[in-house]
Formats: C-alpha cells, structure tokens, sequence
C-alpha cells in the first residue's frame, strides 16, 4: 500500500504543526532581527551569524566568540513523570544544548538552567539534579547557577501523576576564535559525511512516540527492544562533545558539524552553502528497534519517519574529501567508542536536497516524500 493510501499518524495529527512553527518562527525572527543593531560591529556582544543556525556567536574580545544556544529536554519530561523517574532528562537538557555548540565549532563551558514545577518536591529535585550533573561530566562543563520557579497554575503533571508536573530547559555557553566559526561556509561538492550513531528517540518526536502508551503501558516489557518501553523512551541523548573536540584539535579539515535532532537528516541542509546537497547512501545505520515500534504501532510512514526522527544518526561531521581527513576522524571516533561510519557526501544542488538513496526518499523545503524517477535522473547527472 502506498504512503498516501495510508492512514498514517504525523506529527501534526499529535498537535505538533511544523508549518505554523515555521510561520511563527518568522514572526518572531522579524521583530527581534532589530535588537541585532544594538550592539554594533566594532563592539562586544556584536552579533557574527544570522537567526536559523544550531547556536549563534557574539564577538566577545577582538579574536574570541562567545557561542550560545538554548533548548530544554522537550515532552521527554512527561515521559519521565509517567515512568517516575526523573535522573536521566538532566542529561538530555545538557545534551540539546552543548551539541548544538559543537555546530559552530565551540567549545562548551558552562550552562545555566530553569526548572518550572507544579509542585515543589525535594527528592524528585534531588534526582532531576543528578541528571544535569551527569550531563556536565559528560560535556566536561559547569553548571554554577539556575532557576526554580513553582508554578502549580501553569504546569500541570502527566496523566495518573498528579503534582509531578516540570519542564526543564537550559541556556550553554562555549567560546570559539572568531576566524574559526565552523557554518558550513567551505563545504563543497564530493565532501564526505560521517555520521555518528544516536542512543535511539534522543529528545525529540516524544509527543509523537507517547503515542504508543494509547496501546501499551510505561512498564510492558517488549521483546524487541530488551527493556520497558519507558525505560527505552527516557535513554539520554548522547552528548558528542569530547570526541568532537578532539577531531576539531586533531587538525582534521572539519567542514560542517550538524546535530541531528527534529527534521532529521534535513538539517544538514542548515549549512552556509545553498548550492549544495547530500546523498545519504546504504551506508546509514540500521534504525534502533524503538523506531520500528513506533513507525509500525502508529502506522507512521517512512517520510514521516525521517523527518520527525534521528533514524539512528545523532550527529553528522562534513570533513573534506582530499587526503585522509574522514578515515583520521572515524578512528577518533572509533577510540572514543562512539559507532561512526561514512554515511554519504555532497553533491551539487541547486534545489538543496538530501537524498536518501536506500530509503527511496528526497527531501527538501522541510519535508521528505518518495524519491521518482525524475529524481533518480538528477541524481545520475550530478554524478551520483
């Protein structure tokens, strides 16, 4: 049966509206490009990229930038609530927002966070705490202050967790030299893409995936994935900082870093070059059993899929494709125990397109859709 013959369940039949996120997104991004003239070029806090990437610079001192990015640990959290226990979103929250520092090629120092309860609880603080201390050690970075805010008219628990209810989010910092931000702008047509594998869900698409508790419970052991099905949906968001930055001190020519969360492969188009492509080929990870459950449970089709979820890739590096570059960064990677792989290149095009030769997918303009003939055509023509 065809994609379109399905009936599929989406993001936005779950409540999740890209397209309005985007329009609103642009809303936004109109009033607030206006604070950008307040600190001018010569002067600290000088703002160096435009709105839309993983993380942005401001100029700090004549040669060093201060990157920023903030993010929080998504619906993850209702998940935690139902399963009942909260150790492990701390390290998701870190996670989301050191990684997408890693893309402007940053190193990560320190991150502050805000925590909003329903319901003031010290043991459940206690356990949250344990989290964020996790992801520092893993991110090698502090955390010196934060905020709590009771707010029992607003936030409101998971269904059959009356007064548990939080949500969880952080703002990190790192510093990189000015004339070494890393967007993309060098990357060029036949440069190689190495993917690093993902723990599984990471922190987005969870409003989505929560779907599956319509059929089964927090606790239903499933065969196919080895643990609970809560326990497979709170696995922490792997944090790629050590092994990232040393491939960026090993002098590996590094291209593009990109975080592979919501939109999915998509967001390698995030780069600063708009004539240029990717071909993802065989060489993608096999899917965690967890997307599996979900694509087949919820009968999500595979464009769908892609574009919601990681699919096993959790982060992307574009090194050059002259000389040894990608087999230096896979053996850092490899030493690091981190599963790496080359997973595709770049290719020329116009219309930026990621191609998902294996899956039968291409994607652009935010979506994926089954790759046609036409397609195949372009794809042989740029020398695929």
């Amino acid at each position: 049966m065809g994609e379109q013959a399905r009936r599929a369940v989406g993001y936005s039949t779950v409540g999740v509206d890209t397209d309005k996120e985007e329009s609103g997104l642009r809303l936004l991004v109109q009033q607030l490009e206006q604070t950008l003239a307040y600190r001018p070029a010569d002067s600290v806090g000088h703002v160096r990229l435009p709105f839309g990437y993983f993380a942005n610079v401001v100029r700090l001192t004549g040669d060093t930038g201060l990157a920023i990015s903030t993010d929080g640990a998504g619906t993850k959290v209702l998940v935690a609530q139902m399963v009942g226990r909260y150790d492990t979103v701390g390290i998701d929250c870190v996670a989301m927002n050191v990684n997408d520092l890693l893309c402007v090629g940053a190193e990560p120092i320190t991150m502050v966070d805000y925590l909003a309860v329903e319901r003031l609880d010290p043991a459940r603080l206690a356990e949250i705490a344990r989290g964020l201390a996790e992801g520092a050690r893993q991110a090698r970075i502090t955390i010196p202050a934060g905020e709590i805010a009771q707010m029992r008219d607003i936030i409101r628990g998971a269904r059959g967790a009356r007064g548990a209810g939080f949500d969880l989010a952080g703002t990190a910092i790192g510093t990189v030299p000015l004339d070494r931000i890393i967007v993309g702008q060098r990357v060029e047509p036949d440069d190689v893409v190495i993917g690093i594998r993902s723990t599984g869900v990471h922190s987005n698409g969870l409003t989505l995936a929560r779907r599956l508790f319509k059929k089964y419970r927090p606790d239903t052991y499933l065969q196919e994935l080895g643990r609970t099905l809560g326990e497979e949906l709170l696995t922490p968001t792997r944090i790629y900082v050590p092994e990232v930055l040393d491939i960026l001190a090993s002098g590996v020519d590094v291209k593009a870093l990109i975080h592979i969360t919501s939109d999915g492969l998509l967001n390698a188009l995030r780069v600063d070059n708009r004539e240029i492509g990717y071909v993802f080929h065989s060489g993608l990870f096999e899917p965690q059993a967890i997307f599996h459950v979900i694509a087949r449970e919820l009968r999500v089709t595979p464009s769908e899929m892609y574009r919601v979820y990681n699919m096993g890739v959790g982060f992307c590096l574009v090194v050059s494709h002259q000389g040894d570059h990608a087999a230096r960064a896979i053996e850092i990677l490899t030493r690091h125990g981190a599963e790496s792989r080359e997973i595709g290149r770049v290719v020329t095009s116009p219309r930026q397109a990621v191609i998902l030769e294996h899956q039968g997918l291409v994607g652009a303009d935010g979506r994926f859709r089954p790759l046609t003939k036409r397609d195949r055509r372009t794809l042989s023509a740029s020398g695929s």
